[in-house]
């Protein structure tokens, strides 16, 4: 005849286990949040760049070289060096080093002029042009239109924005749009954040669909080491 197995009863002791382990689980997450919530709160202290100036420059590189990219960049780069001390902030002059780039359905190639765990500048675009999402990000994207036109659509708000030359496209923490970067359109962008939060969506994409990990390779090679040499300096 078959034994008859009896179903667990469980103990004081069992439950008394299970409640430390969901207490433990409860204060971790505790400390994680307040420890996030802290950081958060003094991520200011750490950034180097502002809005408004990348912005002149930005404007004063379109008044210096109108339509020619190729001239923009070697200007804004020459600017920035010269604004900021390299005891300061580590700053990418080798313009030569442009990966593509594949995010939230669009497509370009950008050249990272600095990264950090809380900002970034690159200068992104394409001669094809390209449209996306701009996916929902933990930083502030400042986009300095340098060459071509921008438009972006926000709904409710069923109008375009149209974003030109010299014209610059905010979209804050937490928002999001439709994008689209018209032929030969190229722009400064200035993130501010928490930077290292924005790479599953910068990168993600190659494991959905291009599989093209030689940009993959180049873009973490570009940021990690970018990242180092600002870390090596005290630049968070």
């Amino acid at each position: 005849m078959a034994t008859k197995i009896l179903p667990k009863v469980p103990t004081q002791a069992n439950a008394s286990a299970n409640l430390f382990k969901w207490a433990a689980r409860a204060i971790v997450i505790a400390v994680v949040y307040l420890v996030c919530s802290f950081l958060d709160g003094i991520k200011d202290r750490w950034y180097v760049f502002t809005p408004e100036y990348l912005h002149e420059l930005a404007q004063a590189a379109v008044r210096a070289h109108p339509g020619d990219i190729n001239a923009m960049i070697p200007y804004i780069v020459s600017n920035l060096t010269t604004e900021y001390p390299s005891s300061r902030i580590a700053l990418n002059p080798n313009s030569s080093e442009w990966v593509l780039s594949n995010a939230g359905g669009a497509m370009g190639a950008m050249y990272i002029i600095h990264a950090s765990i809380t900002e970034y500048l690159i200068v992104f675009g394409t001669p094809l042009g390209t449209e996306g999402h701009t996916g929902m990000h933990t930083v502030d994207d400042y986009f300095n239109i340098l060459v071509g036109e921008q438009w972006a659509f926000d709904p409710p708000r069923l109008e375009k924005e149209v974003y030109r030359p010299g014209d610059v496209h905010h979209l804050p923490r937490g928002g999001v749009k439709q994008y689209k970067c018209h032929e030969g359109c190229f722009a400064l962008e200035y993130a501010r954040g928490w930077v290292p939060l924005m790479l599953p969506f910068g990168l993600g994409d190659v494991f959905t669909s291009t599989l093209d990990y030689w940009s993959f390779y180049h873009t973490v090679r570009i940021t990690a080491r970018e990242n180092i040499r600002n870390i090596l300096i005290g630049k968070i």
